[in-house]
């Protein structure tokens, strides 16, 4: 049943208003759909919604991630648009200029990933990959 169904993300906002700029105004998108509380966003073959919420997101991992063509591109993009990209220094995991190299993949995905982190103006933590193909 749940194979063939579509998934969608949901990323929780205490404030709806300053979450729809960030994604607009940093991330050049815009809702597709809104509703009292929600904002419904599609791209390319997925979606997500952020949703009011009172609760308190942890932020120590990442909540969703884009796959990208051009790492360096997008990051590039994103930080003139003032997006702020996490900087690691930890064992098995080190940025250099917000982006890291991870050893190993999912084999149809090749045979690691290059990957960076940002946070959104409500704390979550979002990702952008880059597999590596040899």
């Amino acid at each position: 049943m749940l194979l063939k169904a579509k998934v969608a993300a949901r990323l929780p906002a205490k404030d709806l208003d300053r979450a729809r700029a960030f994604y607009s105004e940093k991330l050049g998108l815009e809702p597709i759909e809104q509703r009292e509380g929600g904002l419904r966003y599609v791209c390319a073959n997925g979606e997500f919604a952020i949703f009011v919420s009172a609760g308190t997101q942890s932020g120590t991992h990442t909540q969703m991630g884009w796959e990208v063509e051009d790492i360096e591109a997008t990051v590039r993009e994103l930080r003139a648009r003032g997006v702020k990209f996490e900087e690691y220094d930890l064992p098995g995991l080190k940025t250099v200029e917000g982006i890291a190299q991870i050893t190993g993949n999912y084999p149809s995905k090749g045979t690691g990933e290059r990957g960076a982190w940002f946070r959104d103006s409500e704390g979550n933590l979002l990702g952008i990959g880059q597999p590596i193909r040899s």
